[in-house]
């Protein structure tokens, strides 16, 4: 089974290496976007089973960005996985009360980003 992913990160290199990485599992297909309002452009024509978003991104964050893909209804309840260095329980315990289904800490390790996301899938 095909399963698609939006990622949104502001920073470039680590969005690429998450794209190669996600990539390396041919189940996936990764749709990845540089920002809040590019992943709200884009989200439109997408119908992904889960998305990664960073906290942490100018003009819309995460969270900000995490409120405008609620108010697409064929997203409000596509589960959602926010990437990020705090994650210190001050710094996830908010996140995880907007509906985040949890967090990965960055750095992530390449090697296993796209099982993680599974494990994040089969919850």
């Amino acid at each position: 089974m095909t399963v698609q992913i939006l990622y949104v990160d502001d920073d470039d290199d680590l969005r690429e290496v998450a794209l190669m990485a996600l990539g390396l599992d041919l189940d996936l297909v990764v749709t990845g976007c540089a920002s809040g309002e590019e992943a709200v452009r884009a989200a439109a024509g997408l119908d992904p089973h889960l998305i990664l978003l960073d906290v942490m991104m100018p003009r819309m964050d995460g969270p900000a960005t995490l409120a405008a893909l609620r108010n697409l209804p064929h997203l409000a309840h596509v589960p959602v996985v926010f990437i990020t260095a705090r994650t210190q329980a001050r710094d996830a315990e908010p996140l995880l009360a907007l509906g985040a289904l949890g967090i990965i800490a960055k750095p992530f390790d390449p090697m296993t980003l796209a099982q993680s996301v599974r494990d994040f899938l089969q919850r």
